[in-house]
């Protein structure tokens, strides 16, 4: 049987139904970040189900798990598809909705044609989307001529204590490095991107800078070193900063860098103030490195320091695939496996640009870096939904996003 009959026959056996259930069964499993693992579960029943020749899940630190299979021949490229299972809280979500259809961030209530619920769009909905695909290459009576990989991973969101370091990540990428698990030839990460296909990514770093003066009494300031005024400079050094970041470059996919202050607290009580503390966020092109961008602004706040007659302390919180927070990526969108994704995303939805950049941080970085594996983000989804109560998915979208990837199964790995 040609590929395109093959093609047509897995199309036909999508079973959309039955996909819609296994995402509202998906966002039913609360998986918030360090409780993983509920969801790598049933992620593993699923996959162990589809009849995937290896599943595995493993706990990346006690009690939280990851979820990996493969699937395949062996005889043709390998793909993977690889996605965090852990969502951010549901803070609010139940005040906002409470009385209406929407009011259990859990329920996946389907309201105009959108499932709504936490982790619909971040990113449940692409990690579904991903297995529906599979199954629906068994239900043709198929299996992956090459070699199709899935790795759902913890620790992804950052928004509870403790966690959100990618560790998950780390050791799926460990269990790669040391040949446990297959090294794939092309990976796709189902974060939301409208279906788009993000070929590159910004960097970030995240940096708390403590400024310390010396208190005195009001009525005799001069006794004192006043952290707060001296904060205020360093303010308009940073914002000068980022100014001079945005001036530097633009990056066709990205756009430009710069430097945003998040928040600044300090004071003293009928006193010369003696403590500022302030954060901010860093956006990093990939023709920069994080290195360099944290080198210059320890040199910023050293300097700043020295000039005022105050001590400073500046501490990188965010580490990532690097310990001061995360790197840039890009890579080839002329390559063949990007081509082949391409166009078919451009048959799917009709779309003919298709080809941007991520406003985000995710963790194709890794595989992109440590592994040196092409990696882009496509998915159902709007991430400007996400992180909110009003998130959601399209579920028209989604259906497309399983034909997409059983699509590109088919037409990459071949089937037989």
């Amino acid at each position: 049987m040609s590929d395109a009959a093959a093609l047509e026959r897995v199309l036909a056996a999508i079973d959309p139904d039955a996909a819609i259930a296994l995402l509202r069964k998906a966002i039913a499993t609360p998986s918030v970040t360090g409780t993983e693992a509920a969801i790598a579960r049933l992620l593993r029943e699923e996959l162990l189900a589809i009849g995937l020749d290896q599943v595995e899940a493993f706990d990346f630190v006690p009690g939280r798990a990851n979820v990996w299979g493969r699937w395949g021949a062996g005889h043709g490229p390998k793909l993977l598809f690889a996605g965090h299972t852990d969502t951010v809280a549901v803070t609010g979500w139940a005040a906002e909705w409470g009385g209406t259809e929407r009011e259990n961030p859990f329920g996946g209530a389907i309201v105009d044609g959108a499932m709504w619920g936490r982790g619909a769009a971040d990113m449940k909905a692409g990690v579904v989307a991903a297995v529906a695909a599979l199954k629906a290459i068994r239900a043709a009576g198929y299996r992956p001529r090459g070699e199709v990989l899935t790795a759902f991973v913890g620790d992804e969101e950052s928004g509870e204590s403790g966690s959100g370091l990618s560790d998950g990540m780390r050791a799926i990428v460990a269990r790669m490095a040391d040949g446990s698990i297959p090294t794939p030839d092309f990976a796709i990460y189902p974060e939301p991107t409208t279906l788009d296909v993000y070929t590159a990514q910004m960097g970030f770093l995240i940096a708390d800078i403590t400024v310390h003066g010396v208190s005195a009494y009001f009525g005799l300031p001069w006794r004192g070193v006043d952290a707060l005024k001296g904060a205020h400079k360093l303010l308009d050094r940073l914002f000068a900063y980022s100014d001079e970041l945005w001036a530097r470059t633009e990056h066709p996919l990205l756009g430009r860098a710069f430097l945003l202050v998040t928040t600044i607290a300090g004071g003293g009580y009928i006193a010369v103030p003696d403590l500022v503390r302030l954060s901010l966020i860093r956006k990093i092109l990939p023709s920069e490195t994080v290195e360099s961008a944290r080198a210059e602004l320890q040199g910023i706040v050293d300097l700043f320091a020295m000039n005022e007659g105050l001590r400073s302390e500046i501490a990188f919180t965010a580490a990532r695939d690097s310990r001061s927070g995360g790197r840039p990526s890009e890579v080839d969108a002329e390559s063949d496996a990007i081509r082949l994704l391409t166009g078919i995303v451009r048959m799917a939805t009709g779309k003919e640009r298709v080809i941007t950049g991520a406003p985000f941080w995710a963790e194709a970085s890794f595989f992109i870096h440590d592994l040196g594996v092409p990696t882009v983000y496509c998915g159902p989804g709007d991430i400007s939904h996400c992180h909110t109560t009003r998130e959601r998915v399209d579920l028209d979208e989604f259906l497309t996003a399983v034909r997409i990837f059983a699509s590109l199964i088919v037409e990459y790995c071949g089937v037989q």
